[in-house]
């Protein structure tokens, strides 16, 4: 059990916890982090929660991400090319970077070689730009510490130039920006995010079930045995362990322990959602008197993924299933570990048996 469980542990370091990129590597999940004097010698290409650059990248930069960051200390010695929810250049990009996503900030520290070429909900220039800049934005801010050496093109709704801004070119509105970003990536279909987020999902529900067979088997009757009270448990986990978290982060010694605990909370989210899905698809073979661990959590992720490109719906019902089985897990660890018994069917591993083998679950399970 211990070797499995080890197994498990691995896996989830490999794909969620910082990683040092390395040359011609393409991460998938987690961070990606280039450390502080760390040097590149390729073009990095990343997919990850979060691309940080704090050491210097001799070639490309392309990354799909929840947020990029080249910070203060971080050099891009060629183009940058980001699709992220929030995007920050602190430090040095000595080509052209293209760029789309909720947010794009050139900070005062920040320095852009080439041109500038971006699409975001809000932008601000506090940098310099050696070439032209194009943006599409609804809130466009150029601050009184903003250099662009070439002209400036854009389409806001709002747009602030601050007077001690510097602009060497023209400055001028075009409403035909709408095509602006990153082109490399955004060219991507969303059947390919889709597509990737299943497997990557049927890959840890596979691990779980096979390192935690009768546990997992217990967290999805729980959930459908109790489904109303494995919501509630997981609603509420959802709202206190983020302000928990925030707490510590205010006592300022105790921010490390807040970024772990929301790495760990991170990957708790993922597992819960994973559980939930199962959940489902126990219930749907149910309907049919079939029993088969392996065949409902196949049917339970196919399912979440087709009801969640449902607008407005899709999104209720990812939700459900994510408090249903986040709930149902907390309740099934705190049974397991926090020293109290319950019913057979909702027992985990050794509350049931002396030792987990697995040998004996195919014969339980059709």
């Amino acid at each position: 059990m211990r070797a499995k469980a080890t197994l498990f542990v691995v896996f989830l370091l490999i794909v969620t916890l910082p990683a040092t990129a390395a040359a011609e590597q393409t991460r998938t999940a987690g961070t990606v982090v280039v450390a502080e004097g760390e040097t590149i010698d390729d073009d990095l290409s990343a997919t990850a929660g979060s691309v940080v650059v704090r050491g210097t990248v001799n070639g490309d930069l392309e990354a799909l991400s929840g947020n990029v960051l080249i910070a203060e200390t971080g050099t891009v010695s060629g183009d940058v090319s980001a699709l992220a929810g929030n995007v920050r250049i602190e430090g040095t990009v000595t080509g052209n970077v293209e760029s789309g996503g909720g947010n794009f900030v050139l900070a005062q520290t920040g320095t852009i070689g080439g041109s500038l070429e971006g699409a975001a909900g809000y932008s601000q220039l506090a940098g310099t730009v050696g070439g032209d800049v194009q943006i599409a934005s609804e809130t466009l801010a150029v601050t009184e510490t903003a250099t662009i050496d070439g002209n400036l093109v854009y389409d806001a709704e709002t747009f602030e130039r601050a007077p001690g801004a510097t602009i060497g070119g023209t400055v001028r509105q075009d409403e035909s920006l709408a095509d602006v970003g990153p082109t490399p990536v955004s060219q991507i279909p969303d059947w390919v995010g889709t597509l990737y987020g299943f497997f990557v999902n049927l890959l840890l529900g596979v691990l779980l079930l096979a390192i935690f067979p009768r546990f997992s088997d217990g967290v999805a009757e729980r959930a459908r045995g109790e489904p109303l009270f494995s919501a509630g448990v997981g609603l509420l986990l959802l709202i206190l362990v983020p302000i928990a978290l925030v707490l510590f982060a205010i006592t300022i010694i105790g921010i490390p322990i807040s970024l772990l605990g929301a790495l760990l909370f991170g990957i708790v989210l993922w597992i819960g959602a994973v559980y939930g899905s199962l959940t489902v698809g126990v219930w749907l073979l149910s309907l049919a008197d079939r029993e088969n661990r392996w065949l409902a959590l196949l049917v339970g992720l196919l399912g979440v993924a087709i009801f969640t490109q449902i607008p407005i719906f899709g999104g209720l019902v990812q939700f459900l299933v994510l408090l249903l089985g986040l709930g149902a897990l907390a309740i099934a660890v705190r049974v397991r570990y926090g020293g109290r018994r319950t019913t057979p069917e909702y027992a985990g591993p050794e509350d049931t048996e002396p030792a987990d083998t697995g040998a004996d679950d195919e014969s339980t399970v059709a």
